[in-house]
């Protein structure tokens, strides 16, 4: 089979590329070298030597590597516990975030009773309260319970969630009404319904309440600080600001390796549910 000459002949073209398209790649690399400039630092500086770190004018790129910093909280600080507690708190509230407010989300989106509209009103309202406001409240509740220094208290208090909630029932609005009412006819209740038909179907806004839950419990630094009176109890971001913080001086490079070992299990997380991450913010709200 020959190929026509004006076929052969004919010279390819190379696409260029629309102008505005590559400023906005540019201006997309550029945010994201910035955004990760902070992150290069710390990484850098948590290997970088004490009179390195502080060292004037900065220097990049560490001239003495050490190890030292990582060695001092693997090893001399128990950072084990303080591992442990955190893990512990930021499973548990997560496991509390996805049962709870996905069981007040389905009822607020598929079933009907007395008071829905004023109870989804005030999971909006809540929304606009600042944490802060409910924080002494919420400490003389606990102390009265005799939960101090407990992990009920670093727990019981974030086990649900108003923006949680809402993520759950506005996905949750999406699912077919005639799917569920088919279920009802089979004879199956409420709790068959939801456990086996409704979760099944709510992998992503469930990755993504996932992520959000772990992502501000395990940051979670000032109730953490009160409630846990004692260094059994003390979650790594209480114990990165106690031990690295001396009464006349910072030791920066403790304090980056210290961040490194906080922010890591983070990074690990989202990179292993980025998909069902980005799938349950775009869908969200659809219906």
């Amino acid at each position: 089979m020959t190929r026509h000459p004006s076929v052969a002949a004919r010279p390819r073209t190379r696409r260029s590329m629309n102008p505005w398209k590559a400023v906005t790649y540019a201006v997309l690399v550029v945010g994201v070298v910035v955004w990760l400039l902070p992150f290069v630092w710390m990484l850098l500086g948590s290997v970088k030597t004490p009179g390195e770190v502080l060292q004037r004018p900065p220097t990049w790129w560490p001239h003495h590597f050490t190890l030292e910093n990582f060695r001092t909280w693997l090893t001399e600080l128990n950072f084990g516990q303080f591992f442990t507690n955190s893990m512990v708190v930021a499973l548990v509230t997560v496991l509390g975030n996805i049962l709870f407010c996905s069981m007040v989300g389905y009822a607020l989106a598929k079933l009907e009773f007395r008071g829905k509209k004023i109870l989804f009103g005030l999971v909006m309202v809540t929304l606009m309260v600042p944490g802060i406001v409910t924080f002494i409240p919420l400490f003389v509740i606990v102390s009265k319970l005799g939960l101090v220094n407990s992990y009920l208290a670093l727990i019981l208090p974030f086990l649900t969630q108003p923006i949680g909630v809402f993520l759950m029932r506005q996905f949750m609005s999406a699912i077919p009404d005639p799917l569920l009412e088919a279920a009802r006819i089979d004879g199956a209740g409420e709790l068959r319904i939801f456990f086996r038909i409704v979760l099944p179907l709510c992998g992503p806004p469930i990755a993504t309440l996932g992520i959000l839950t772990f992502l501000s419990s395990w940051n979670n630094f000032l109730w953490p600080l009160v409630a846990a009176q004692s260094e059994k109890m003390y979650t790594l971001p209480v114990a990165l600001s106690l031990y690295s913080t001396g009464e006349n001086a910072t030791n920066y490079g403790l304090l980056l390796a210290g961040s490194v070992l906080i922010i890591t299990p983070i990074v690990l997380l989202f990179v292993f549910l980025q998909r069902h991450f980005v799938q349950g913010i775009a869908t969200t709200g659809l219906k």
